[in-house]
């Protein structure tokens, strides 16, 4: 991501504040995985979103004024005994020469400079209540004795910056559009491959290995815990033990995508661990496709959020009624939500640094509207318990279908389009035609 294009998103944000206005957002903090065993560290979207700058114990400071405002970063000073065990920084004077901060201090000095910075200033933007911590270290600087007003009808108000900055990065530039679709394309390829080489009784760790190769080999990570489910491992949502053998019969349902420079990609598939689907999994996984199609041809400017879930509901309630496994009335079982039994989660999300990323779904209680630069996952589905009212052949099918699409005016274009959902394409692509 070029300089220019924090540059230009900083300046946006500070022309919807108000004057005397700052901005603060806090870096991400180091997490323990256990004992003294660290995660590899990952900036806080937002923080990251506005600066480029991609290093822990940092704080950004945003006062609108002067032509493009001003941009001051607060980071961790240069140290060569603590660069060697944990890498290089950047230090307060990267901080100005490789990030264009205007003025940069070490995050030592936070404490003397932030009350200085504070003075005169009426309105305080900030991610409010996500840190306890950091919600008292606010209150702290602003207490400072170093700032009470003269002017004792000078009231501070705390802002939260949430709705603005998250508003702002619900519209990808087309800079983030081309960094989502190299996620895309990587995890295409890995869906692929995942394809290709499955069989029975392998155990589903395997298929999840072709992930993280295919990754790594684009310096890119799991967005997400992947999900590789098979039978009826499938039927669970959040399933990531991944840790059971794929059993000839059964089909195995794979939700992984990954991260590539701060940007998500978020796919599914669904395939028949032995390359080939029976009746009952063709008769469900038809259902979800024909879905999933309709409900992609609702993401179009104009048209409202919960447009694509609507029809995928009308599609799956009505394919489970032609199968005899829901009964009644079609428009009363969609009012009374029978369909959840088997699809009981949303048709799509937001996507974007986040894999399930910031913005509102709906204005005043309303649901917005598609605008162009939005992206949002498709991703409708079908799973069927083991009841003893379910025939047989029904039993623990769990099918899932998702895509990634981004609004265009009124062709919606879908960023994973080249991974192959079609029944017979995959089989033909497991080598099974």
């Amino acid at each position: 991501m070029h300089k220019l294009e924090f540059q230009t998103r900083r300046q946006q944000v500070m022309r919807m504040i108000e004057d005397h206005s700052m901005i603060i957002i806090p870096s991400a903090p180091l997490r323990n995985r256990s004992r003294d065993i660290a995660y590899r560290f990952r900036q806080d979207s937002d923080f990251y979103y506005l600066t480029g700058f991609n290093e822990p114990n940092s704080l950004l400071v945003l006062v609108p004024g002067r032509p493009e405002g001003e941009f001051i970063l607060f980071c961790q000073e240069r140290d060569k005994i603590k660069e060697q065990w944990e890498g290089k920084r950047s230090g307060p004077e990267g901080a100005m020469s490789n990030f264009n901060a205007h003025d940069a201090y070490p995050i030592e000095d936070i404490d003397e400079v932030m009350p200085a910075l504070l003075q005169s200033k009426k309105y305080i933007y900030y991610p409010m209540h996500r840190d306890s911590d950091f919600d008292t270290k606010i209150n702290s600087w602003m207490n400072s004795k170093d700032i009470k007003p003269k002017n004792k009808h000078h009231r501070q108000e705390l802002i939260s910056l949430d709705h603005l900055l998250h508003d702002m990065r619900l519209f990808k530039s087309k800079t983030e559009i081309t960094a989502i679709r190299k996620a895309a394309k990587i995890a295409v390829k890995a869906h692929e491959n995942a394809i290709k080489r499955v069989r029975p009784n392998m155990f589903e760790y395997e298929l999840e290995s072709e992930f993280i190769y295919e990754f790594r080999k684009f310096n890119a990570e799991h967005s997400y815990n992947p999900i590789v489910g098979g039978g009826a491992n499938a039927c669970i949502l959040h399933y990531v033990a991944n840790d059971s053998e794929l059993k000839d019969g059964d089909l195995v349902l794979i939700d992984a995508g990954c991260e590539s420079n701060y940007y998500a990609s978020d796919i599914t598939r669904t395939f028949p661990v032995n390359g080939r689907f029976s009746e009952a999994q063709l008769d469900i996984y038809n259902i979800v496709l024909e879905a999933q199609l309709s409900a992609i041809d609702k993401v179009r400017k104009g048209n409202h959020f919960n447009d694509p879930h609507n029809e995928a509901v009308k599609v799956i309630t009505q394919g489970l009624l032609d199968l005899g496994l829901l009964n009644g009335n079609f428009s009363k079982l969609i009012e009374n939500e029978a369909y959840r039994r088997f699809f009981m989660h949303r048709t799509g999300h937001w996507i974007g640094m986040d894999v399930h990323d910031v913005g509102d779904y709906k204005v005043d209680d309303e649901w917005r509207f598609f605008e162009n630069g939005m992206i949002t996952t498709i991703e409708p589905g079908i799973y069927i318990d083991d009841g003893k009212d379910i025939p047989k052949h029904y039993r623990n099918i769990g099918i899932r279908i998702e895509d990634m699409i981004l609004v265009k005016n009124n062709t919606p274009e879908v960023l994973s389009q080249s991974l192959v959902k079609d029944p017979a394409a995959i089989e033909l692509m497991m080598g099974n035609q």
